[in-house]
């Protein structure tokens, strides 16, 4: 019995319009000259192109160098959050970031999979919610449609691929509750 194979070659996108090839294209070139680089240190600059290209960008946002950003019109982000050095938003689909969001440095929020069963490799796009007070730990993933609740922390190197319940620390692949998390 022969079994099925992927097939790259008959992969079909075509759906997916992210956004005028144009406005893709510009969001590139900053993205590279601005973003990607650690040449430009400054948040306030960062936040200012950010909303230039749609993004929704809350007060006091702090935006460390070499940050990656798929596509700002796909993003938003509450007032006083940081994101760290290297952090990687691959938002094909909606991100939303609450108030007094930590993203530590090389995390991933990862809006884009494919459909492993079928040989088509389909796209498949979902969005992220990082409520109010979510801490992401270094090296971190968030997968596609998991949504962290209010105060909710994934531990450095834990990948999460569903929801996390408010007030819990996650570690490990994939992320299981550890133990709550108590504020002071």
């Amino acid at each position: 019995m022969d079994k099925l194979k992927t097939d790259l070659a008959v992969y079909n996108n075509s759906w997916y319009r992210p956004g005028p090839v144009f406005k893709r294209a510009c969001w590139y070139f900053v993205s590279a000259v601005f973003f990607q680089n650690s040449f430009v240190p400054f948040s306030s600059f960062k936040v200012f192109l950010l909303r230039f290209f749609g993004a929704k960008v809350g007060k006091d946002v702090i935006i460390k160098p070499c940050v990656t950003i798929k596509y700002p019109w796909f993003l938003q982000v509450g007032d006083n959050s940081w994101i760290g050095e290297k952090v990687w938003i691959d938002n094909l689909g909606m991100v939303t970031i609450g108030n007094n969001v930590c993203l530590s440095q090389g995390s991933m929020l990862l809006t884009g999979n494919h459909d492993y069963t079928k040989t088509t490799f389909d796209l498949s796009v979902k969005e992220i919610v990082l409520e109010d007070g979510v801490w992401i730990g270094a090296k971190s993933i968030v997968c596609g449609g998991v949504v962290c609740k209010e105060h909710s922390v994934l531990s450095a190197g834990s990948v999460a691929n569903k929801n996390l319940a408010p007030y819990w620390i996650y570690q490990g692949n994939p992320a299981v509750e550890k133990k709550e998390r108590k504020l002071t």
